[in-house]
């Protein structure tokens, strides 16, 4: 019992680093998700998209806010290494749109 333990341990412990790393890069890009959110309402108010999305930024992200003809753009843009220097870094994204509210300048 004691042989296949130790055999199977590191087995064990690749799969619970890889479900961690997933869940911490899931919370990441919901986090990003939201700021893409509100960066994008904001944006379409007329109001600081920048103000407004930073509850919800992850550390080092950044938000570019545009606007194609009636629609306000946000994407946020998020480098991170979930499980620390020992992992690959990722990237994450998310975008989202608003429609322009009527009658802003």
């Amino acid at each position: 019992m004691t042989a296949e333990m130790a055999a199977a341990l590191p087995a064990v412990v690749a799969v619970l680093a890889l479900g961690l790393w997933a869940v911490s890069a899931v919370g990441l890009k919901v986090r990003a998700i939201d700021a893409a959110n509100s960066a994008a309402i904001a944006a379409a108010r007329g109001e600081d998209a920048q103000a407004v999305a930073a509850p919800y930024l992850p550390d080092g992200a950044t938000v570019a806010v545009s606007e194609d003809g009636d629609i306000a753009r946000a994407v946020v843009t998020a480098a991170t290494r979930p499980l620390g220097p020992l992992t690959p870094s990722m990237t994450i994204t998310a975008t989202a749109v608003a429609p322009l509210e009527p009658g802003l300048p």
